[in-house]
């Protein structure tokens, strides 16, 4: 929703569902029956789990798949462009889809993280020093590791830290946020456990935009942005040992543990909606001039070799290798 909002502002976007009918959107199949193929719009399908069938119902349209997580299995048709939130993603279609048409538009952060973060310089005489926080470690449940909740989360306690765990709704998370000392997110086991990545990994960024010390795991597109030592540090380093100390040290002296500031305003300008607003204009661009191509003036995708045509290729060639040099003997 945040992204057709975002694209709304380039050109006319409508949210349409395909599942359920609601009152305030229109519903697929209708849209199908009233125009017939190609139409005149390019439709974007993003939820990883229908994009095979979503595909199918729009065969013979523009549509470009706004691909957040990877390892659903599944494979795109020939010439369907890729719009990946993460270069993690952006590398599993590079690997898998590699003759379709590839862009990087990453989720935008909320304008309220970047205007309201209280991160460094804190405003005040001192000209620098933040007043300790009410909260040392925050805790968000939905997608932490059992490890985090029932290992490391007691282990802090018992250290004398003020944890909060965080479940249900938030009526202002930047407020929560800026509350907080250090945050926790581990979400290595949550997407191991359902066999997909961590499609961007906002959390982290949100973290970060106000000023906390963030100890994160590094799967999937957490790496993009979570330098281990230089923005964030690594949760689950070692030891549990490793993981109390290094935090207890982080609530005691978060300025020492702080990512480096010139490396977080690079980061939330690359994730600014200005700066994605711009990634999105050249990419619909060049998928609606792709569409052309293909669909109006009747140029064939590019097709990638099958897997099994490369193997044997590869098995061909070492074959003629053994053979030439046993023939120079």
């Amino acid at each position: 929703m945040q992204t057709a909002g975002l694209v709304g502002s380039l050109r006319q976007t409508q949210l349409v569902t395909y599942r359920q009918r609601e009152p305030d959107h229109p519903f697929l199949a209708d849209l199908l029956r009233q125009e017939p193929d190609p139409g005149t719009a390019l439709w974007v399908v993003s939820w990883g789990f229908d994009v095979p069938a979503l595909l199918r119902q729009l065969q013979g349209r523009p549509v470009a798949y706004h691909a957040h997580s990877s390892g659903y299995g599944f494979s795109l048709p020939p010439g369907v462009p890729v719009l990946a939130v993460s270069r993690n993603t952006l590398a599993y279609w590079g690997e898998k889809a590699s003759r379709h048409p590839l862009f990087l538009v990453p989720n935008a952060l909320q304008p309220k993280w970047v205007e309201r973060g209280a991160r460094p310089p804190f405003p005040g005489p001192s000209g620098g020093l933040a007043a300790r926080r009410p909260i040392d470690v925050l805790v968000q449940r939905r997608k932490n590791s059992r490890y985090v909740l029932e290992e490391l989360v007691p282990e802090l306690e018992r250290a004398g830290l003020n944890v909060a765990l965080q479940s249900g709704w938030v009526e202002d998370l930047v407020d929560l946020f800026n509350s907080a000392t250090v945050v926790l997110y581990d979400s290595a086991d949550y997407w191991r456990g359902r066999g997909v990545s961590e499609g961007f990994g906002l959390p982290p960024i949100e973290a970060l935009a106000c000023g906390c010390v963030v100890f994160s795991s590094l799967n999937h597109a957490l790496a993009d942005t979570m330098d281990p030592g230089v923005l964030g540090h690594q949760i689950g380093c070692g030891t549990l040992a490793s993981d109390v100390e290094r935090i207890q040290a982080a609530v005691r002296d978060p300025e020492a543990w702080r990512g480096e500031p010139e490396r977080l305003a690079a980061l939330l300008r690359e994730c600014s909606e200005p700066m994605l607003l711009e990634r999105w204009r050249h990419a619909l661009q060049e998928i609606d001039a792709h569409w052309h191509r293909t669909l109006v003036l009747g140029a064939a995708p590019l097709q990638a070799q099958p897997v099994w045509r490369l193997r044997w290729g590869q098995r061909v060639g070492r074959l003629q290798g053994w053979l030439s040099r046993g023939l120079k003997r």
